[in-house]
């Protein structure tokens, strides 16, 4: 296999290909084609690795979960992709690793990987993979074989106690991501009030007339459209707007109980609160673990999850909106529910407004910027089994009574200001 003869030469290469980051990653014995290769002792490793769907195997001998990754390998003159390769979470560890990396790809170096027999060490063995993270999803990654002269370079740099070390790639600056978010937020905040508005599908700005347009008029304001996509919003930053003491971290709609079964008009008939002189029905209130909400007389559970060993039991669990006679009335898996929010809150910035009350409404965006790095899904989780994170729905159904009544979902998942750390391992309050 050809290989990369020093650090500078894979950088340009990966940097060719569209990488916008790269990794390495010392190996030990047991990262092997027959052990597979290891990301991490907690879902962490989810916030670098683009991947797909996630999938609940249950019936595995060890339940995990499965997502599909687009995997490459790269030499400094050709690259292929690796079809079989995925990610496996094992949530009883928890853990994730990489496999399938090999099979289907002539490229990739499987001499290299093969499994050793069992020897009296620990610690890495020489070997060293790089991963690069390319803006449309693809992974490319190579491997320096042990006492090369590029698996020497990369052991010199590595950061001390991390399982992973950064790379910088040519032109760029640590950082740079942060400092240009914090110096687009600088000159919004310079901006004073301005009206509320949001990005249309062209890009084009547009008057925003509703009250709940401080989030919208932000992201207009960095050139954000408004999307349901489960991706950053700006340069991998997700960026939120809030304008009271609860902070809205995820609008995931549910993909199970009656209201997956049977959508959101139908839930609202069943289970929301009719408004008669407005035509309307709502679903709200606030929903904390293990508490009957009185409005709705649901109650929010988790299914398959220990709290006492944060780690999920049963791949196959969820958030669950229970109903008076035990009946699930919505539904999250935790497959879904991953999905969404490791891909989505790596790195996440909390923006305090203020409303001026004018048709439409003015927003002011003022300081501290509360920024928050380092995630994974246990601790979602755990901070909803503590009550931290509560269900705070808006979803309603208008003109209930005309042949074409319209249905406004919104099944919001909040924390308290005072409570978001327990979310990040790093949180920053930062006055511009």
């Amino acid at each position: 296999m050809e290989t990369f003869s020093d650090l500078s030469q894979l950088l340009a290469r990966f940097r060719s290909l569209g990488a916008t980051r790269v990794v390495f990653k010392a190996l030990s014995q047991n990262d092997n084609s027959k052990q597979q290769i290891y990301l991490g002792g907690d879902f962490e490793a989810l916030n670098l690795f683009r991947f797909g769907k996630v999938e609940a195997c249950a019936s595995m001998k060890e339940p995990n979960f499965k997502a599909k990754i687009d995997l490459h390998w790269v030499t400094p003159s050709e690259a292929a992709p690796a079809p079989n390769a995925q990610l496996i979470l094992y949530p009883q560890y928890p853990e994730v690793r990489l496999s399938g990396f090999l099979r289907g790809c002539g490229l990739a170096p499987s001499t290299l990987m093969r499994p050793v027999p069992r020897q009296m060490r620990t610690g890495t063995d020489g070997r060293v993979m790089f991963f690069g993270v390319t803006t449309d999803g693809r992974t490319l990654v190579t491997l320096a074989q042990a006492q090369s002269p590029l698996a020497f370079e990369a052991m010199l740099s590595q950061a001390p106690e991390s399982l992973f070390t950064e790379l910088l790639l040519p032109g760029t600056v640590a950082g740079n991501s942060r400092h240009a978010l914090l110096e687009a937020l600088r000159d919004i905040q310079a901006r004073g009030f301005v009206p509320s508005m949001r990005l249309d599908r062209d890009g084009k700005l547009v008057s925003y007339m509703a009250r709940n347009g401080g989030g919208y008029t932000l992201e207009a304001l960095l050139g954000i459209r408004p999307n349901s996509l489960a991706e950053p919003d700006f340069m991998g930053w997700e960026v939120k707007g809030y304008g009271g003491s609860k902070l809205t971290l995820m609008t995931p709609e549910p993909d199970g109980g009656y209201y997956g079964e049977q959508g959101v008009s139908r839930f609202l008939r069943r289970y929301g609160r009719e408004i008669r002189e407005k035509d309307q029905l709502y679903f709200t209130g606030l929903h904390r673990n293990g508490e009957v909400n009185a409005t709705t007389l649901l109650t929010l559970t988790l299914a398959g999850y220990d709290h006492k060993k944060r780690l999920i039991s049963d791949v196959n669990g969820s958030i669950n909106l229970l109903g008076p006679c035990g009946e699930t009335a919505v539904s999250w898996s935790y497959s879904s529910l991953l999905e969404h929010w490791n891909r989505k809150h790596a790195a996440a910035a909390y923006v305090p407004y203020t409303t001026e009350q004018a048709t439409p409404p003015n927003y002011r965006y003022n300081n501290p910027i509360l920024l928050g790095e380092g995630t994974d899904f246990s601790r979602y989780l755990a901070a909803v089994a503590e009550g931290k994170v509560i269900f705070d729905p808006g979803s309603k159904l208008e003109h209930i009574s005309s042949k074409n009544p319209k249905p406004k979902a919104r099944s919001q998942f909040r924390i308290s200001r005072k409570h978001l750390d327990c979310l990040y391992e790093r949180t920053e309050s930062i006055t511009l």
